[in-house]
This record gives structure tokens, C-alpha cells and sequence, in this order.
């Protein structure tokens, strides 16, 4: 039997930082960032979206909280922003091979990282992205995602996809002609965090990165630090 490599995958929309408390407050985000436990993480809203697209978390004090490092980006929005339009990937005890970023296509200013890891020898694509408002965009967007999605390696694709629906009414149909997903049906409601009702933030695997255990990190801390409810998901890649 081949070998399966098997990590913990989350995905946070930390809101800028600012709880439902409405007080900004990055230390409790690395906080509930802790409390995920992942290998593998996919952050939206990172960064301040107008003016310089200052960062809000304190990165030396997230990586030795959590052992986390960031994917570096070379061209972000601004010297000061940690991501490309607010969404952030973070890893542990893995090779990074390659990163980009997508602008993608609709009203809002929306984009994508795109991650090539090799974990414990096996390589693995990362696709986080944060999904416009409108429906319209959402299918564009959905569609320019899956030209992302190769044979040549397992992905996983994170993030706020602002997507509640399931079936034919679903902006994000255009993923599972490339993605192959497994249990993709299935979604864990997120949002409001205070009163989780939508199922807003999704981890998508593909048929060689397995899902499985999706659930949100459902804490005391978790209500209070954000808007949304962390989601994460036991990963299985088979070579």
C-alpha cells in the first residue's frame, strides 16, 4: 500500500483582525490561529484594504507562536501588505517549490496565491483566494481558479468563498470539472461566528489530497476574535 502522508489544513477570514467585540486585537488572532493546530493554513483579510495595505499581524510573533511561515509574496499590494488582497498561506515542515499570485477577474479587487509545496517528499498544490460578493464574479472567478487545478499534483483549495449554496445554483460548479473534489458536498457553517448559520469558508481536496474531519473551531476565543469561524479538515495525500 503506497504511503499517505496526513496534515491538518484551516482556513480563517481573521477579519482584519477586529472581533465581534469590535476591537482590533491581532495577539488573540494568532491565538485562535494556535488553537487551529494546523500544518497548513489559508488567511483572508490580512491586510488593510485601503491607504498602504498595512498588515495587521505581527508575523515574528504568529511563526513562534504557532511554527508557521509565511509564503513570501514579491509583488504584494504595497511593502507593507503580508499577502496579495488579504489572503495569506502559511506552512510548517515543508519545501516551498514555487508561489504566485492571480489577480482575479470581477467588480471587486479580488485575488489568489497559488503554492507549490513538497511535503515529506510529496508534492502538493495550494490555491487560497477570497471570492467576491456578487454571484456573477464568483462564477468568473471560480472559472479562472480551475485552470489552476493540474494532473500533476494533489491540491487543496482554502478560503472565503462567500458561497452558501449547494448544487446547480452554485457559483463554485466550475471547480469540480478540474478538482475531482472529494466530499465536496459536504460544508461546516462558519459565519456569523457568534451564531455560525452560512457555510461561507470552504477546504476543497482534490481525489489525491483526501478530506476528511472537516469541522470549525467552534471556541469561546474563536467567537469572539473574528467574524467568521475557523474551518479545518484532516488532509491525506496519496503519491
Amino acid at each position: 500500500m503506497p504511503h499517505r502522508k496526513t496534515l491538518i489544513a484551516g482556513s480563517y477570514n481573521i477579519h482584519k483582525g477586529v472581533g465581534s467585540d469590535y476591537r482590533r486585537d491581532p495577539r488573540r488572532t494568532i491565538s485562535v490561529i494556535r488553537e487551529l493546530g494546523a500544518d497548513l493554513v489559508a488567511l483572508q483579510e490580512v491586510d488593510r484594504r485601503f491607504g498602504d495595505r498595512r498588515g495587521v499581524l505581527d508575523l515574528r510573533a504568529l511563526r513562534e507562536a504557532t511554527g508557521l511561515t509565511p509564503v513570501p509574496i514579491s509583488d504584494r499590494l504595497g511593502d507593507l501588505a503580508h499577502g496579495w488582497h488579504g489572503n495569506l498561506i502559511l506552512f510548517r515542515n515543508a519545501e516551498l517549490e514555487d508561489a504566485r499570485v492571480i489577480t482575479l477577474p470581477g467588480l471587486e479587487p479580488r485575488g489568489a496565491i497559488v503554492a507549490d509545496l513538497r511535503i515529506a517528499g510529496q508534492p502538493l498544490r495550494v490555491i487560497a483566494a477570497h471570492l467576491g460578493l456578487l454571484k456573477g464574479s464568483r462564477l468568473v472567478q471560480a472559472r479562472r481558479l480551475a485552470d489552476e487545478i493540474g494532473a500533476d499534483r494533489p491540491t487543496v483549495m482554502m478560503g472565503d468563498l462567500n458561497e452558501w449554496r449547494q448544487g446547480p445554483g452554485c457559483s463554485l460548479m466550475p471547480l469540480k470539472t478540474g478538482l475531482e473534489a472529494v466530499h465536496s458536498a459536504r460544508t461546516v457553517a462558519s459565519f456569523p461566528a457568534r451564531r455560525p448559520m452560512l457555510a461561507l469558508d470552504r477546504i476543497i481536496g482534490c481525489a489525491r489530497a483526501e478530506l476528511r474531519d472537516l469541522a470549525p473551531l467552534d471556541t469561546p476565543l474563536a467567537r469572539l476574535a473574528s467574524d467568521h469561524l475557523p474551518i479545518r479538515a484532516q488532509i491525506r495525500l496519496t503519491p
